[in-house]
């Protein structure tokens, strides 16, 4: 499987954001070390958006490509289309969700058949979740502290589109998120810019 092996930290000292949350990832980040902090031309600043993006789904090139494709085909506003796309991901509502504490071991617990899906199990990152799926954790890997922990402690963390039922390691989808609640920093306007030109 494909992945991006560029250090996690390092990216998110060049993008100027914390991609993956994690509290250390931007201890030594200064304006000299973020693009972010250059003077840059429209495309400079495009590219700089659609990396952020591609990094904050964890998605290369090619794949990405795929989204933007379907987002222009799409009826909605292309911007908001792309991100709803990417946010559907199983992968990512995996994370979502809190069964994972970032995308990549989400990606993971996917990969090696940890999930179901309306019972099924599904092993496909990229798999995308409908409203209403209900994504499972197996319950064999219920005893995973690494697992149970991250998702009983992340009671605290909500957003509108998912729901949680914490007694049957259980979340589903429960309508399509707006662009406003999705938790990323990014301006999807320039990414589409940037594919438009």
């Amino acid at each position: 499987m494909a992945k991006i092996r560029t250090p996690r930290f390092k990216l998110s000292r060049r993008l100027g954001v914390n991609i993956y949350g994690h509290p250390k990832a931007m201890n030594r980040a200064t304006k000299e070390s973020s693009r972010g902090g250059k003077q840059l031309s429209n495309y400079g600043i495009q590219l700089i958006e659609k990396q952020k993006l591609k990094s904050y789904y964890g998605v290369l090139e090619k794949q990405f490509s795929r989204y933007i494709n379907r987002a222009m085909k799409s009826k909605e506003i292309t911007g908001d289309a792309l991100v709803k796309y990417l946010e559907c991901r199983l992968d990512n509502i995996v994370y979502r969700i809190g069964f994972a504490s970032s995308i990549r071991q989400a990606r993971q617990m996917v990969n090696h058949g940890h999930i179901t899906v309306n019972g099924k199990k599904v092993n496909i990152p990229s798999f995308e979740v409908k409203i209403s799926d209900n994504i499972v954790l197996k319950e064999k890997y219920r005893k995973n502290e690494i697992f149970t922990e991250s998702f009983l402690e992340l009671k605290t963390f909500t957003l509108p589109y998912i729901e949680k039922d914490y007694e049957n390691f259980a979340g589903k989808l429960i309508r399509m998120p707006e662009k406003n609640e999705i938790p990323i920093d990014v301006n999807e306007v320039l990414v589409i810019e940037f594919y438009s030109r």
